[in-house]
């Protein structure tokens, strides 16, 4: 499933002016409905999808970007579209500001894991440096589509692929893990876990031997993200991670580790 495959010059709206968080989300609806998926569904219950998520916690997640979706049971695929908002709109925004963009999705309501990772795609996308001026500046709904869709073409294919690994990721720094988590779910991950962990340093700064080495020690904690994943991804994947760290060989607080599996069977629930 690849955001290049799933978004549609049909439900694309540009240079839209809606007057505040509920006429931009029936704009959504509008949009939305031009795809066949949801021919048989209504506006008000698709409204009311919407805005039941929305009083969960805005979607607008900050920098002018919001990405509203909902779950619909009686639907087997996923419609994304486009909005631009060039002079903005309030949308309850977690930083305050006005939303510009906005990106939504509408789910099948039992395709969990695929939904995280079109989020987490869709968040990707958004944040790489100048896209969302990029679109932004697009004077009508072909142009918006080319420039969305020309910051996609990172999208990984995994069909096919049979071989899996085991990626141990240690990281010292939240922001960081935050960004790293949302790099592993955007190329869909079979299995993810998190551990917390302290590091040596949390134990040997209590030994009186050690003491004076570890002396006001900062990030003895750390979190292990541990997932299994196609083994063709890997590479993917640690070069996404280095988009945010740097490189990984230059600096500290930030350690992967990569184990082939010879054998793994079963899965967790995202």
């Amino acid at each position: 499933m690849r955001l290049i495959d799933l978004v549609q010059k049909e439900c694309i709206v540009a240079n839209a002016a809606p007057e505040n968080k509920k006429a931009a989300l029936k704009m959504v609806v509008a949009s939305a409905k031009k795809n066949p998926i949801l021919k048989d569904i209504s506006q008000d219950s698709l409204l009311e999808a919407l805005l039941e998520r929305e009083r969960l916690g805005s979607t607008g997640f900050g920098s002018g970007i919001a990405i509203p979706h909902c779950r619909i049971s009686s639907i087997t695929d996923f419609v994304v579209g486009i909005i631009t908002i060039p002079s903005g709109v309030g949308f309850e925004a977690l930083d305050g500001k006005d939303v510009k963009l906005i990106v939504y999705i509408i789910a099948p309501q039992e395709q969990t894991n695929r939904h995280i990772r079109l989020l987490s795609a869709v968040s990707q996308t958004l944040l790489i440096p100048g896209a969302v001026d990029e679109i932004l500046a697009q004077k009508n709904e072909q142009t918006v589509l080319e420039s969305f869709l020309r910051h996609t073409k990172a999208d990984i294919k995994t069909e096919g692929q049979t071989a899996k690994s085991i990626l141990h990721i240690f990281v010292q720094d939240e922001d960081i893990f935050r960004d790293i988590i949302n790099v592993i779910a955007s190329v869909e991950p079979i299995s993810l876990v998190v551990v917390n962990a302290e590091t040596a340093a949390a134990y040997l700064a209590k030994m009186p031997l050690f003491a004076a080495f570890w002396n006001g020690a900062s990030r003895t904690e750390a979190k292990i993200v541990i997932t299994l994943v196609e083994s063709g991804l890997t590479n993917e994947i640690i070069r996404r991670i280095e988009t945010i760290t740097g490189n990984l060989n230059e600096r500290t607080g930030v350690m992967i580790n990569v184990q082939n599996v010879s054998y793994s069977v079963g899965s967790l629930q995202a």
